[in-house]
């Protein structure tokens, strides 16, 4: 439990959700990618989520519910970059954290298919996020590059998380639940 609340504590105080959304641009679009959704405590408990939540799973889950969140959300990027206008997805990004913090929390297995359309959902979103914010004459495809990146990183920071806490299952509806909460302060703090 020290573990995740060491984690989970580290995260709320490396990011914040409005510090992911400036689109400052450091003028290197990969590095700008890579650092969007690494400084939205949103993204990153999402993110972090849903490889926690395939690790629990286990099985084909491990690897299908990430690439789906991956591709999804790189569809999510194309369609802001594209000029889609999806005004409501920082409502579904806060639902997303919610929701995959209540899965976890309530260490849910669904079929595979069916979590894959769950991270699919949670993934539009973010990736709509990420592309809104391609800083001012960045590389569209360096910037992408990034972000999908940095996602992976993360899914597979929460299948560790799931192996490094002894696949306690505990421990990990323990995260879902703090995560729960983190998104409840994220709307209503």
């Amino acid at each position: 439990m020290r573990f995740i609340t060491a984690l989970l504590s580290l995260i709320a105080l490396m990011a914040s959700p409005a510090s992911a959304h400036t689109a400052a641009g450091s003028g290197f679009a990969f590095l700008d990618g890579i650092l969007h959704p690494l400084m939205g405590v949103d993204h990153l408990l999402v993110m972090i989520g849903v490889g926690l939540w395939a690790g629990m799973t286990g099985g084909k889950a491990r690897w299908i519910w990430p690439v789906a969140f991956v591709s999804v959300m790189a569809v999510g990027g194309a369609a802001a970059l594209a000029g889609m206008n999806l005004w409501f997805a920082e409502g579904l990004i806060l639902a997303s954290v919610a929701a995959i913090g209540a899965v976890v929390g309530l260490g849910l297995q669904p079929p595979v298919v069916i979590g894959a359309i769950a991270c699919g959902l949670a993934a539009f979103a973010h990736g709509h996020a990420h592309g809104t914010e391609l800083p001012f004459g960045a590389s569209a495809v360096g910037y992408v590059a990034g972000f999908l990146a940095a996602t992976v990183a993360l899914h597979v920071s929460g299948i560790i998380m799931w192996s490094a806490a002894g696949h306690s299952k505990v421990l990990a509806r323990a995260a879902g639940i703090a995560t729960v909460a983190a998104g409840g302060l994220l709307a209503f703090g």
